[in-house]
């Protein structure tokens, strides 16, 4: 069966579509209207090899906070739709990420028990352009809350602010991964409960 989802959210702030394939090869084709964070969902589809299409508009003459949060939130949504009920998913995944002098990990539990622990401390108050660092956070406490996942990103030492961001996203696309694939070993759901 095809774990794949389309997902359509619009307000009076976003309009955005996503459909992933969690089962792809890495192709993605995304157009947010905020170049940076296309590349960093391009980096999070090539690491995870999910199949991504994303396109989003938004009010962003006024911020770029309100599309981040939703992509996120859109994100979340497929992720959830696409494992279903979870049957044979690892549930888990860690990854650790060298981007030169930048060291990040992203560890995940698809629970269902949204929490988001994130423990980056920049070493300086930047932007990429436009791009404000507190994004990334608040991108992935949407993914995390409609995911359904509990997501651990943790920043041991780096001096570069983009080389930070982009190690989170690559070990963030390399642990969800890891949580979704299927193990044929696992009977059933990962879980002495019966269910997650």
């Amino acid at each position: 069966m095809a774990r794949k989802a389309k997902i359509a959210r619009k307000t009076t702030e976003t309009d955005i579509v996503v459909e992933l394939n969690l089962d792809g090869e890495g192709k993605s084709s995304i157009s947010t209207s905020i170049p940076f964070l296309d590349h960093m969902l391009t980096l999070f589809s090539k690491h995870g090899l999910f199949d991504l299409t994303v396109k989003a508009t938004g009010d962003i003459e006024i911020d770029f906070h309100h599309t981040v949060e939703d992509v996120g939130i859109c994100l979340g949504d497929a992720v959830k739709k696409a494992v279903g009920d979870k049957r044979g998913i690892r549930r888990y995944g860690t990854t650790t990420v060298p981007m030169d002098e930048t060291l990040a990990a992203v560890t995940i539990d698809l629970s269902d028990r949204p929490y988001l622990v994130y423990n980056v401390a920049f070493p300086k108050r930047a932007r990429i352009k436009n791009f404000d660092q507190d994004l990334v956070e608040d991108f992935l406490n949407a993914f995390s809350t409609r995911s359904g996942s509990n997501l651990h990103v943790n920043l041991s030492y780096g001096r570069n602010i983009h080389h930070i961001i982009e190690a989170i996203f690559k070990a963030f696309g390399r642990a969800l991964n890891d949580a979704v694939r299927l193990d044929p070993d696992i009977k059933g759901v990962m879980s002495t409960k019966g269910k997650l």
